[in-house]
């Protein structure tokens, strides 16, 4: 009765995420812009008026507070780490993944720099806008490699922390089920036929 509950729940998580596919696509239409393999592109119209818009360098300081500008090292300090985890998690996946048998996590489907085709921003706008993009999507990346590597080694669910929920959580013993645990860790180490099957292709810049 629990999984066949627990496999509802899961059945209409993918049908709003796929709800949330459809309102997203409406946007282009609301926002006057399409998708023409796999770029998108604005109407003329559309970004005429987001020129208009667009800030200066010289009011984006003055509209900008002396403290935000006096943290903007601090932010891109952290970009350091996050090539790290880039790097360190791709060599990790590439390395161990075959020898477990787990499939890798394709590192494109988490990284989207589209946001520089927005005319409304200007250039400092843009770069701080693919920044957050890169460090987001490889934070991203990251935490699926950590959870594949946690479903191979201990699939087991945490007793009380909701928080503690990943793309590959859902496969994961419920914790105390010692029986399930031992009979069922290998079957589970190997239950990747979710993301095996073919996926949309992804939007790009």
């Amino acid at each position: 009765m629990r999984n066949d509950r627990l496999e509802a729940l899961l059945g209409q998580i993918r049908l709003l995420e796929q709800e949330l596919i459809r309102e997203t696509r409406k946007k282009e239409t609301e926002f006057c812009y399409k998708i023409h393999e796999k770029k998108v592109q604005f109407t003329t119209v559309a970004k005429t008026k987001h020129r208009e818009l667009r800030l200066s360098f010289h009011r984006y300081l003055l509209n900008s507070r002396f403290l935000v500008l006096l943290t903007a090292p601090v932010i891109w300090a952290c970009l350091l780490p996050i090539v790290l985890t880039d790097v360190i998690g791709s060599l990790y996946q590439a390395i161990c993944f075959p020898i477990y048998g787990i499939p890798k996590v394709s590192r494109r489907d988490y990284i989207a720099f589209d946001r520089h085709r927005l005319n409304y921003l200007n250039f400092f706008e843009k770069l701080n806008c693919e920044y957050c993009a890169y460090a987001n999507g490889i934070l991203a990346y990251f935490t699926e490699i950590a959870a594949r590597t946690e479903q191979h080694w201990c699939p087991i669910k945490h007793a009380g922390c909701v928080k503690c929920a990943h793309s590959r959580y859902k496969n994961f013993i419920d914790f105390g089920d010692a029986e399930k645990y031992r009979s069922h860790l290998e079957e589970i180490r190997r239950a990747y036929q979710d993301i095996e099957a073919p996926e949309p292709a992804r939007i790009e810049d």
